[in-house]
């Protein structure tokens, strides 16, 4: 494989820009490529500030009335002026913005972009974009990309990077074969690269992303036919006999199973006691009981002599999980030695617990992907137990499975996936749905608002925490400058210490934050000592908190339903009362009713199926969540379509290539890289 080109051999990019890329995983041209929009923005048309709404996300024309003041509270800086436009004002709101003075000067305008909050007489903007009107009018017919950032580093830093690494030809080669191209009208590939970061139009925009989808899910389904192929009808090495360890634990439990559990249950027996090993999915939705029966089968394979092992996709997740099975052996005398096994664990601690594995001493591992290291070595690995399959991917499970000799594979998912889809994606597996609620789970109350309830939401919230209680907050951006009329975790963070307050604990957390303290910030959650938790999507999968008894998600029209629901399973774990407030920033009658759906159901299986039916390959314009499967840009829901395409394609090709592995994709560039898969 040849030589990637290094970021810094684009003009402007040196020691100091090249770091700040360095930290959204950006080290070569190539990864800059890679490096997609979150979104684009498309700037509309200015209104008079007589008519604005509450609420409404607009762009006012207008001059400074006023000096502006600039205050620091609690070592935060805040700015404030007061624009007008001859028909009525608009306070203006800033954080961290103590520059602010020399970037609106008194005799120009300017216009303002954000969402409009307050009554007539008294209006106020937080943190809106500010635009020269020459530089606005140039963008506004135009689709605007907006990236993931980091601190330092601008939209416009990205933008001017992209358009330098797209110049280079040496860096852009077609990798698909041209008969795929030409039998499924896809774009050629430097087309669809120009495409995706710097559109014409829709059209453009739609075409580029067609093409991009389907390599991400042919490079998918290559990988996991071959896969398939190599899994078929493998003899059972690890057969288990009935053991009264099981029985006993189902008799002694404080609850009984549903009868969906105890459907799951036997199917799982059965393949345990099967001439070929299992490969098995269940899917179920949160709290449907699907953590109850993965510890059964790994109760079945130590009662027997042998070892299990559960990855988990965060270190939190993990750590719950051994709790839970450590209490389960205490209580009820169970036959597991259990250990964890997770990367922040000192050398000595990982050393021991290598050895308790290898000698067997230990016959439950339970850990995140240093389950999969080098160094762990096990003695006679049985069953091997995935917890939220979308979070690994396929070498991630092949490897895994690999530390034994032809293991047994159950895979966990609270992912609703209609089966239409799950056939597809999971193909390799028999699949099993745990599709009943235990009894006693009270059902979440939901609510679709629009951004003018926001102040009685902060209401009830303060009600819900004087009571005890903690409250998620899930924002689309992670900081300001990714994408504008969003909002961000760090404003909002700020904003939220102005709304609440000093008793009120507040937290924030996303994905770009280092792993250690990402795992610092949910513990501290779990253990009570933060009231309100702000957050992307990373909380998705991450933690049970009982307590957590409200998720509010802004701008909940800016995703799928189904994340919507994988949300809406962060709460409700508990035995009090739990509520989902869904605050949409858009007016759109279409928008109000597919968010309606979450009102009317707490079904994921239902609420899946309608977002398959209700987004389509036209709805481009949401935001593209990182961590769902392993796709960059593809949706399985709005991109079923490809995806079925894709896999009919990737079938056809290996029959051509007879079966061969990744020696057949060396038709591929160097672009291919199979170790992200």
């Amino acid at each position: 494989m040849e030589e990637k080109a290094k970021l810094k051999t684009l003009k402007g990019i040196g020691d100091k820009t090249a770091a700040l890329f360095a930290r959204l995983g950006i080290f070569t041209v190539e990864d800059l490529l890679r490096h997609y929009p979150l979104g684009y923005d498309t700037l509309q048309e200015q209104v008079s500030m007589r008519e604005i709404k509450a609420g409404a996300f607009c762009v006012v024309r207008g001059r400074l009335a006023g000096a502006i003041s600039t205050r620091h509270v609690r070592g935060r800086s805040i700015s404030v002026c007061k624009v007008s436009d001859g028909t009525g004002e608009v306070s203006l709101i800033f954080f961290h913005m103590p520059y602010l003075s020399r970037m609106i000067q008194p005799d120009m305008e300017y216009l303002f972009r954000g969402v409009v909050q307050g009554r007539p007489g008294s209006w106020k903007m937080e943190q809106p974009g500010i635009y020269t009107p020459k530089d606005y009018e140039e963008r506004r017919r135009t689709l605007q990309p907006g990236y993931s950032l980091t601190s330092g580093l601008t939209n416009n830093t990205v933008t001017k990077a992209m358009r330098q690494a797209l110049s280079l030809e040496a860096e852009i080669r077609e990798y698909l074969p041209a008969e795929i191209r030409a039998h499924y009208k896809l774009i050629d590939y430097k087309d669809a690269l120009w495409g995706i970061h710097f559109p014409e139009d829709r059209d453009m925009l739609q075409q580029a992303r067609r093409r991009l989808v389907f390599d991400e899910f042919f490079l998918f389904m290559v990988k996991l036919l071959q896969c398939r192929m190599q899994i078929q009808q493998v003899a059972n090495r690890w057969p288990v006999e009935d053991v009264e360890d099981t029985a006993r634990l189902l008799a002694h439990l404080p609850y009984s199973l549903t009868s969906a559990q105890m459907r799951v249950w036997e199917e799982i027996r059965t393949d345990l006691r099967k001439n070929t090993v299992m490969n098995r999915l269940v899917q179920g939705d949160v709290g449907s009981g699907k953590t109850i029966l993965a510890i059964l089968a790994l109760l079945e394979v130590a009662a027997n002599g042998f070892q299990g092992a559960l990855m988990a996709p965060t270190e939190v997740l993990a750590r719950q999980h051994f709790e839970q099975i450590e209490e389960l052996t205490e209580r009820y005398g169970l036959p597991f030695s259990p250990v964890l096994l997770t990367g922040s664990m000192t050398a000595r601690e990982k050393r021991t617990c290598y050895g308790l594995i290898e000698g067997g001493e230990a016959n439950v591992i339970i850990g995140t992907h240093a389950l999969i290291q080098e160094k762990a070595v096990y003695k006679n690995l049985a069953l091997v137990v995935t917890d939220e399959q979308h979070r690994f991917g396929v070498r991630q499970r092949e490897a895994l499975a690999g530390k034994g000799m032809d293991t047994h594979v159950l895979v966990m998912s609270a992912t609703p996936i209609p089966r239409t889809l799950a056939l597809i994606l999971y193909g390799d597996l028999h699949i099993s749905v745990v599709d009943e609620l235990p009894a006693d789970r009270l059902p979440i109350k939901n609510c679709v608002v629009d951004t003018g309830y926001r102040e009685k939401a902060y209401r009830f919230i303060r009600g819900e925490i004087q009571k005890g209680r903690q409250v998620y907050i899930i924002c689309p951006m992670v900081e300001a400058g990714e994408l504008e009329g969003l909002e961000n975790v760090m404003d909002y963070t700020e904003k939220l210490r102005d709304v609440f307050s000093d008793a009120v604990r507040i937290s924030h957390l996303h994905g770009k934050m280092k792993p250690a303290e990402k795992n610092r910030v949910m513990e501290a959650f779990g253990r009570g000592e933060t009231d309100i938790l702000v957050s992307t999507t990373v909380i998705e999968v991450g933690i049970n908190v009982p307590n957590a008894t409200v998720m509010m998600v802004e701008n909940a029209e800016r995703f799928g339903l189904a994340q919507l629901h994988q949300l809406r399973g962060r709460v409700g774990r508990g035995r009090e009362q739990s509520y989902c407030i869904f605050v949409s920033a858009s007016d759109k009658k279409q928008t109000m009713e597919r968010l309606s759906i979450l009102n009317r159901s707490n079904d994921g299986f239902y609420i899946a199926g309608e977002d398959l039916r209700l987004r389509g390959p036209g709805d481009l314009f949401g935001i593209r969540q990182s961590g769902s499967m392993e796709f960059k840009l593809a949706d399985i829901y709005q991109d079923a379509k490809i995806l079925q395409e894709a896999s009919e394609a990737a079938e056809g090709f290996l029959r051509e290539h007879g079966g061969r592995g990744e020696t057949s994709l060396a038709v591929f560039s160097s672009q291919v890289d199979f170790g992200s898969i």
